[in-house]
């Protein structure tokens, strides 16, 4: 693990210790620097769990990635700067109400302070500062109302201002055990990442996230959408908001390529 190029990415300097507050600053500033994006699954990329597949992504490319790339390499960081930290299995609560597949998320807890936290780069929309896992009240973040209740078999239910979002397994897991889902989430025409197309990440007044030729911003919960009219429109997008200069762009659900590009591997200014 190169600490200092990773914290660079981040725009962080080396921490004196590895406390609550800077464990809180490394996640907001993680959220805002590295975005969460699929477009691996749209640029015909495959998805390597190893870390040194995903430190050459996101830190030597510049690029982001989902809940398996973000939450492993973020782990990988926190382990190397002397925290306590390992990735536990999730499982998503569809809009319905019932539970996706197990493994079908990854989150990272660290134990700090005789207590334990959940932290997560991974999941678009979440919280920025750590959650106590064990907090029997609602705990409140800039991205909302977070509350965490017992479940089955002492997992643990995450919820977002009252809506059930994912339920946490509390035994860690290697990030080999992804491997399997992380290439069907990739690949299958069933996973909701090879059906939609996103780069998100959030910022000061709310989200930014570009979808194909969309560009969302949301601020001050007010949300403006903008058609991009053409490839360098977007690209210019991605470099402004998101930091990527990609030589070829994404191919939508559904769609055709957004540029005549010969294909070859997406780089990023450094």
């Amino acid at each position: 693990m190169d600490i200092d190029a990773y914290l660079d990415r981040l725009g962080v300097a080396r921490p004196a210790a590895p406390d609550l507050a800077t464990l809180r600053h490394l996640q907001e500033r993680h959220l805002a620097a590295v975005p969460f994006e699929n477009l691996s699954s749209h640029l015909g990329e495959p998805v390597e769990l190893t870390e040194d597949a995903l430190f050459a992504k996101i830190v030597h490319r510049r690029r982001g990635g989902f809940c398996y790339e973000l939450n492993g390499l973020f782990a990988a960081l926190l382990r190397a700067l002397g925290y306590d930290a390992s990735l536990h299995a999730a499982q998503v609560f569809r809009p319905d109400g019932t539970l996706g597949p197990p493994l079908d998320h990854a989150a990272i807890v660290v134990a700090l302070d005789a207590q334990d936290w959940l932290v997560d780069v991974g999941f678009g929309r979440f919280a920025r500062h750590p959650l106590r896992l064990s907090a029997v009240d609602a705990q409140p973040d800039p991205d909302g109302e977070f509350l965490i209740l017992d479940a089955p078999h002492g997992d643990v239910d995450i919820l977002l201002d009252g809506k059930p979002q994912y339920r946490l397994e509390r035994r860690p897991r290697p990030l080999a055990d992804f491997i399997p889902m992380a290439w069907w989430q990739t690949t299958s025409p069933e996973s909701h990442f090879t059906r939609s197309l996103t780069c998100s990440r959030p910022t000061s007044q709310g989200r930014v996230t570009l979808s194909g030729d969309k560009l969302i911003e949301t601020v001050d919960g007010v949300r403006h959408e903008v058609h991009l009219p053409s490839p360098a429109a977007i690209r210019l997008a991605y470099r402004v908001y998101f930091g990527m200069t990609l030589t070829r762009l994404p191919v939508p659900p559904g769609g055709s390529p957004l540029t005549h590009d010969a294909p070859q591997p997406d780089t990023a200014l450094t």
